[in-house]
């Protein structure tokens, strides 16, 4: 039989250990600027959008319901689907706000 060749000694082949721990935390880093950090501003719009409901606001759903703001609550909201017909959601289920034109704006548009 004959002698394997191993190799002895010597250092280790690849780049450095702070080069890798290095790239790990640049991935990292481009992680959160491209994913969470846009996440967290639109969140942050949402939520602003939901705490500026009034009443008598043309809302959307999230569920593609529309209607009109009867009472306010804390987490939950009435809302006006279709004359006298009532339903409470979350104030999470609001996608869009869409005021009602003033009766100013509603002469506006009539010229």
């Amino acid at each position: 039989m004959s002698d394997a060749w191993a190799q002895t000694g010597g250092e280790a082949s690849g780049p450095p250990a702070f080069a890798n721990i290095g790239f790990i935390v640049l991935m990292m880093a481009v992680f959160w600027f491209v994913l969470l950090r846009p996440e967290q501003r639109r969140r942050k719009e949402r939520d602003a959008l939901v705490s500026a409901v009034k009443l008598n606001d043309q809302v959307v759903l999230n569920c593609g319901l529309h209607g009109r703001v009867m009472a306010l609550g804390d987490k939950i909201v009435t809302i006006e689907i279709a004359p006298k017909v009532q339903v409470q959601v979350d104030r999470s289920a609001i996608e869009t706000i869409e005021n009602l034109p003033t009766t100013g704006e509603k002469e506006r548009e009539k010229q």
